[in-house]
This record gives structure tokens, sequence and C-alpha cells, in this order.
């Protein structure tokens, strides 16, 4: 199998989010959140990659980069537009899951950033998800910054120094 780590284009946009809404059937949220995200992607707001094997999606991340994202509105520690930016929304397919790739397309996601300007990546996540936690520490997202109590759960916020040396690579 051959997998691809790259920026998304509409078109993979549109077939991902449509796999996700799919997945979530009668969750009209989802719906909402594909229009969001294709918007600030058009917009350059944000920036979604994704993990392709055999020419469909399987994985996702995302990073906002405008304080106008409504994921981290009025959090400018989160993302201030300048300095620091949000990864957002990591999600693989189940069979794919702890194979490596999500940590491949972070990497991919953190060079864009990087060469976009920004100095600092944040990332959320819930508190009883302590398997996610431990990744995140692991890949270096180990200042904590803030939490939030987002739709009645504990969300922990993390932040990373992007390092210099990854345009190198």
């Amino acid at each position: 199998m051959d997998f691809v780590y790259k920026k998304a284009n509409l078109a993979d946009l549109e077939k991902i989010w449509d796999k996700n809404i799919k997945e979530h059937k009668g969750d009209k949220r989802w719906i909402k959140w594909k229009k969001e995200m294709i918007e600030n992607n058009r917009d350059s707001k944000a920036a979604t990659f994704i993990v392709v094997c055999n020419d469909e999606p399987v994985g996702e991340g995302s990073v906002l980069l405008s304080p106008k994202c409504k994921a981290v509105r009025n959090k400018k520690r989160l993302c201030d537009g300048k300095d620091t930016a949000n990864l957002n929304a990591l999600r693989i397919q189940k069979e794919y899951e702890g194979k490596g790739h999500i940590s491949k397309l972070v990497k991919e996601i953190e060079k864009y950033a990087l060469s976009a300007g920004y100095s600092y990546l944040t990332i959320g996540v819930e508190a009883k998800e302590t398997r996610n936690l431990a990744i995140y520490l692991h890949w270096g997202y180990n200042e904590f910054i803030m939490s939030a109590k987002e739709e009645g759960k504990l969300v922990l916020y993390f932040q990373k120094k992007l390092n210099k040396k990854l345009r190198l690579n």
C-alpha cells in the first residue's frame, strides 16, 4: 500500500468531509463543520492535510491559522494569527491507527506552519483521552497553556515551539 501525506485541495476536502458525514449519520454538526472547514481552507484561515492510501483519504488534520476560525475564536492563546496556530481535528480510520500515519501527517503540518511564519503550535485534548495526551506529549506538545470546558468536557491545551530544523528534513 502506498501512503501519501499532503495538503488537501478542495476536491480532497469534499471527499474526506463526505466520509466524515457518512460515518456520523444523523449528527448535523458534521455538515456545519464541513462548510466551515472548506471556507476556512478556501480563505487561507486554515490548511487541512490528509493521509491518502490508494487514492482514498483515510486520515486528516488541520492547522488553524486565523483567530477568526470558530474553534479558536476568543482564544488568542491557541491561535493569534501571527506566531501561534492551532493543530486541530486529527483523525484516521480505525484500520490505520497505530501505524505512525498521524505522526507523519503532523510533521507535514508542522513544516507548513513553520514555513508560513508560525513559531508555535497548540493542541487540545480531552482530559479523559490519556492515550492521545501521551502521544501529544511525546510529539513535544508539553507546555500546558490552559484548560476549558467544551461541550461539557474538560479539554487541556498544550503548546510546542516549532523547531527551525524541520525545514531541512
